[in-house]
């Protein structure tokens, strides 16, 4: 009897790695299984209890590993399909996520002697302590006029690649030395799982600033400190793989770990976020997807080039081949209304939530709910983990405007939900200024199980809202370019065609609620405006009392 072809992916996320099994010829998700990380985020202290700095977030290297020990088997168990019946694997990563190894992979921290060391762990993308460093590259990139900072909307982020290599050369320049590759995870986990050591071209492009083939030079990082400038030769250039490529077969260990056959194809990394978007079937100019878990990550592929005020990067064939694929994003979603719930849900509205069956988030959801527009009378700035976009800024925080002895947990938590659905409408706004239409929104991720969330996005945004049609929509999308690396297609569009999937237009803006919006919308833009763009740098001042504070 023949068994049909199937692929793994593999999406590393935030707090846990998730597996999933696909059937090649269609898309089916024949199961899934999720492993968290046993150290999950360190930003308070390292696991031997040495304390961190304010905005640092690190992790564990050997917490990826386990989830190739333990996820990647459940789910093949669960599925039924036998292990000769995988061609490929693929894998995702949270990006700017990047570690310090030595010339074989080791990571840093798992050097005894380095371990109490900060710099030696993976920095997360979250992890916000190189702002310092971020706005030097901006500044000296706009003095000297480099062309590539145009690529990235005119500034360079604290999440990125050079600035936290920076950050690692001027607070521990030992380790720093000992660092012979400076690694984004998305390729360390492929060089794990295949023995070799490709660069994958999303995270190149998007996050360690390599465009048309270069990167920033050698004098300009010799200007940025002199220790810096053989920065990209010695411990970041390595050969390039395209999205989709073979970065090489399965390896015996690897193999063990997994209960995969060995030499199987692994396709070479990527983002979580961009690999979603052929698994949204977002093939075409013009169509959004949004992955909206802790952060949202925004991309979308365009047949032009323009520079977007504040995005995180535009690379020719980034997300798809022969198109600009454009990213930008906000770095606290999900982290928002966890934040919320862990200091704002009262004892009293936890007794109610268990006796309705309801977790806190579904509780405040559903008070939520029987609210008209403005009936709360707050606003929010999304910021509690910084901007990404448009502003840029990780130095920045979070507000909440009309606060009275009346208002309830249920009105901030609404105050919330829209605040980031007003900060996905002035990325959209900004793309559409610029000359790049946005026709229609794709979500994807796990917040797309709030059904009020996604309402309030379609009125805010005045768009129709689709639905990504898989619960695991970057390992859907991880495992649609193994199949492509496996020869199973031609390219990641034949494999979206065949394996992709989403419903359009599952949520439709209303007018009266729109309507609404538009005047709560254009308070925020106010607030945005004035604490983001200068004109009151109280929130500056108050992280540097913070900073001092904490010294």
């Amino acid at each position: 009897m023949s068994l049909a072809p199937c692929v793994v992916g593999v999406d590393f996320g935030t707090l846990s790695g998730r597996a999933v099994v696909v059937r090649v010829a269609d898309g089916a998700e024949l199961a899934a299984a999720e492993h968290p990380y046993t150290h999950a985020v360190l930003d308070r202290q390292l696991p031997d209890g040495t304390p961190l700095p304010p905005d640092w977030a690190l992790q564990v290297p050997a917490d990826y590993i386990d989830v190739l020990r333990i996820a990647v088997p459940e789910a093949l168990a669960r599925s039924g399909v036998r292990p000769e019946q995988v061609v490929g694997v693929g894998t995702d990563f949270t990006a700017c996520t990047v570690l310090p190894v030595l010339a074989d992979g080791t990571p840093l921290c798992e050097l005894p002697d380095l371990a109490s060391r900060p710099h030696a762990y993976v920095k997360l993308w979250r992890h916000h302590a190189a702002q310092a460093q971020a706005d030097r590259i901006t500044a000296l990139a706009e003095a000297r006029k480099e062309p590539w900072l145009r690529r990235y909307g005119g500034k360079i982020s604290s999440e990125w690649e050079f600035a936290k290599a920076l950050q690692l050369l001027e607070e521990d320049p030992e380790l720093y030395g000992l660092t012979d590759r400076w690694v984004e995870a998305a390729d360390w986990i492929v060089w794990r799982l295949c023995g070799t050591y490709v660069r994958n071209a999303c995270t190149a492009g998007y996050k360690g600033q390599l465009q048309d083939g270069v990167y920033p030079s050698s004098d300009y990082l010799a200007a940025l400190d002199p220790g810096f400038a053989g920065f990209v030769a010695d411990k970041l250039e390595q050969p390039i793989g395209q999205l989709g490529d073979l970065a090489g077969g399965l390896t015996a260990e690897a193999a063990a770990w997994t209960g995969l056959p060995e030499g199987i194809a692994v396709c070479v990394g990527n983002v979580d976020a961009h690999v979603t978007a052929p698994a949204a079937t977002a093939v075409e100019p013009g169509r959004m997807v949004a992955i909206m878990g802790t952060s949202t990550c925004h991309v979308m592929s365009s047949d032009r080039w323009a520079e977007v005020p504040g995005m995180c990067g535009v690379v020719d064939g980034g997300i798809l081949p022969g198109l600009w694929g454009y990213e930008a994003g906000q770095s606290g979603v999900g982290d928002v209304f966890g934040w919320f719930v862990r200091t704002g849900f009262p004892a009293a509205y936890a007794e109610q939530a268990a006796a309705l069956g309801r977790d806190p988030h579904e509780h405040l959801t559903a008070l939520a709910a029987e609210q008209r527009v403005g009936e709360h009378g707050l606003v929010a700035l999304d910021w509690q983990s910084g901007n990404r976009s448009v502003l840029v800024d990780h130095d920045l925080s979070g507000v909440v405007v009309g606060l009275t002895l009346s208002t309830r947990p249920e009105d901030v938590y609404r105050a919330l939900l829209e605040a980031t659905a007003f900060g996905t409408r002035t990325i959209i706004e900004a793309f559409e200024a610029s000359g790049v239409p946005v026709g229609e929104l794709i979500v994807a991720g796990g917040l797309t199980k709030n059904a009020l969330l996604m309402q309030i996005y379609a009125d805010v945004i005045r768009r129709p809202l689709g639905v990504i049609d898989s619960a695991q929509g970057p390992a859907l999308g991880a495992a649609m370019h193994a199949a492509v690396a496996a020869g199973a297609y031609a390219d990641i569009r034949a494999a979206a065609q065949a394996m992709g999937k989403a419903r359009p237009a599952v949520y439709q803006p209303d007018p009266g609620r729109a309507a609404a919006y538009d005047r709560l919308y254009a308070e925020y833009r106010l607030l945005h405006d004035y604490f983001g763009r200068g004109a009151n740098e109280v929130m500056h001042r108050l992280r540097a009392l913070r900073t001092e504070a904490s010294a």
